[in-house]
């Protein structure tokens, strides 16, 4: 177990972390996971991962080595495979992640993916790091599966307990000082980075400001200027690349990590090489040909990135990216 203060500290505790893993790591299948869990467990961990998450700042600060993951959205088999081809927090020391959100909704088994993650947040805070997405908010959730998951299978009880979680997660992350993370964008309304300290919670994700930029924001070419204008999607903005130049340039940070969007191949690059796409959801919703990806980002700040799924989830290749990664 981690040396931290939010780490448990309860042998009792410990070891009921430790069983949800097991179970959900090496006991789980699609015909048993009624049977894994009572109500209950899954209401404590969903509580004693919010006053971790209260503990912890909106910005998180997390140092190199580290693996980021983009949207995984209900696909537990894909990200056991995820674990399997990059190392179980509980089985590899040394393995460190950041999740950028979307855990929940479209996929199968939601439930199932943020338990996971929150039981390796809660025993393992040094090694797992998970950022807020914007479907880790109840207007989008409840209408894109993940409610109608919790009732069916549980009850709405288990739902709100997720949602009272979720209000409190963190919504951005710097990597050793140069590389920033979040779910969906950049934003105009951020004036330096302190202010990132500043956002309230607990709080939902709204249409328009700094918090709906963070969730919802996508890079597009094309747009007038480079910089930014309003998005189709009714929440969020689009920016171009020279709103990604000026935003590294101002807060001096070398390289912006996203998730939020379908790639094919699991990554993409865009303003030169300055910001890129992770999505490690392989053969999304099972409609789309496309890849999973992770980014790992060694102690120098040099990345790589593994590409798995969907022909056989089991095959991977690990490449340099096709653009140009800030190394130190």
């Amino acid at each position: 177990m981690n040396e931290s203060g939010d780490a448990p500290n309860s042998g009792k505790i410990y070891e009921f972390l430790r069983s949800v893993i097991n179970r959900l790591s090496e006991e789980w299948c699609p015909g048993n996971c009624q049977t894994l869990f009572q109500e209950k467990e899954i209401i404590e961990i969903c509580y004693r991962a919010r006053e971790a998450f209260w503990r912890d700042k909106v910005k998180l600060e997390v140092e190199a080595p580290v693996t980021i993951c983009g949207d995984i959205h209900g696909q537990f088999e894909d990200l056991l495979s995820l674990f399997s081809l990059n190392g179980f927090p509980h089985q590899t020391p040394t393995a460190k992640y950041l999740f950028l959100g979307d855990y929940v909704d479209r996929g199968p088994f939601s439930i199932e993916v943020i338990t996971l993650l929150f039981a390796y947040r809660l025993l393992y805070p040094n090694n797992v790091h998970v950022l807020r997405g914007n479907h880790e908010s109840r207007p989008v959730n409840m209408q894109y599966g993940f409610y109608m998951e919790c009732k069916k299978r549980y009850s709405t009880t288990v739902y709100e307990a997720f949602q009272y979680a979720f209000y409190c997660m963190p919504l951005t992350a710097i990597v050793s000082g140069r590389i920033i993370c979040m779910h969906g964008g950049i934003s105009e309304d951020l004036v330096d980075l302190e202010q990132l300290e500043k956002l309230e919670r607990p709080c939902d994700v709204p249409d328009v400001g700094l918090i709906a930029d963070l969730c919802w924001a996508d890079p597009v070419s094309g747009v007038p200027d480079g910089r930014y204008i309003d998005s189709p999607r009714g929440a969020g903005r689009i920016f171009g690349e020279t709103a990604v130049h000026e935003f590294l340039e101002k807060h001096q940070l070398d390289l912006i990590v996203r998730a939020h969007q379908v790639v094919i191949d699991g990554y993409e690059f865009f303003a030169s090489g300055k910001l890129v796409t992770i999505f490690s959801a392989p053969h999304y919703c099972g409609h789309f040909d496309n890849y999973g990806a992770v980014m790992h980002v060694k102690a120098n700040l040099e990345c790589s990135v593994t590409v798995f799924g969907p022909e056989k989830i089991h095959q991977m290749r690990t490449e340099a990216p096709k653009a140009p990664v800030p190394q130190a």
